[in-house]
């Protein structure tokens, strides 16, 4: 059993599968709150629970890179759910994506911040003391770039991957429109496609200790983040 820096238990689990992306993608968008993203960096693992995220749907949505169809930028929108889509935006900023719906339609999550939990150290240094709520961020601190566009999150043994994690309950997300969408017309510019937890806090270290199945479980006054290391959906 490991502990990170802030006494979450690390624990192993596998990653969310095709068939948890190929679907609706609000739902999608929905339910990677709560969710670990992982990534190995030079040989160490980083994670984060997922606590903001965007959706994008479709060549009719304004905000959508799809918007200009099928293009070598955006193919990876048009591939299987479940991969990553990755690009550069504002000349400094790489962006992390989850592919979602059926293959052939354009259609993605946008993970727009995380609460680290593991090698919280490295990502504090990669950022230089600075947080991970923002999307360009968290690529920084993740080392996430062009070469992880177009991996396959639900890999086990992939450098970039997402598990399952906490849930968290509505009450505790906020359902608002969409940030940084610039020129975007109505009524995209106004669809409320984003997922937010507030201060981006989903677990305090005081809500969190150890079992002995090595899964970390929320206090008796809190919801159970997991009760083994499998997820969910199969």
């Amino acid at each position: 059993m490991v502990y990170g820096p802030s006494s979450v238990v690390i624990h192993m689990t596998k990653p969310l599968p095709h068939s948890f992306y190929n679907r609706p993608t609000l739902t999608v968008a929905r339910e990677l709150i709560g969710a670990r993203l992982v990534r190995i960096l030079d040989g160490v693992k980083l994670a984060g629970y997922i606590t903001e995220t965007e959706a994008y749907i479709g060549e009719t949505d304004l905000a959508c890179h799809a918007k200009a169809g099928l293009t070598k930028r955006t193919a990876p929108m048009y591939g299987p759910p479940g991969h990553a889509y990755v690009y550069f935006t504002y000349g400094n900023h790489w962006m992390l994506n989850a592919v979602t719906e059926k293959e052939g339609f354009p259609a993605a999550v946008l993970i727009r911040a995380i609460q680290p939990v593991e090698g919280v150290d490295v990502m504090l240094e990669r950022r230089q003391g600075r947080d991970t709520f923002g999307p360009g961020k968290i690529c920084q601190a993740m080392g996430i770039t062009k070469s992880e566009n177009n991996v396959d999150l639900t890999e086990a043994g992939s450098p970039l991957r997402i598990e399952a994690g906490i849930f968290v309950p509505d009450s505790s997300v906020t359902i608002g429109a969409r940030v940084g969408l610039n020129s975007t017309p109505e009524p995209w510019l106004s669809k409320p496609w984003r997922f937010l937890v507030k201060n981006h806090v989903i677990a305090s270290r005081s809500s969190l200790h150890r079992t002995q199945d090595g899964v970390a479980k929320q206090s008796q006054n809190n919801q159970v983040i997991a009760s083994s290391g499998e997820s969910s959906f199969s």
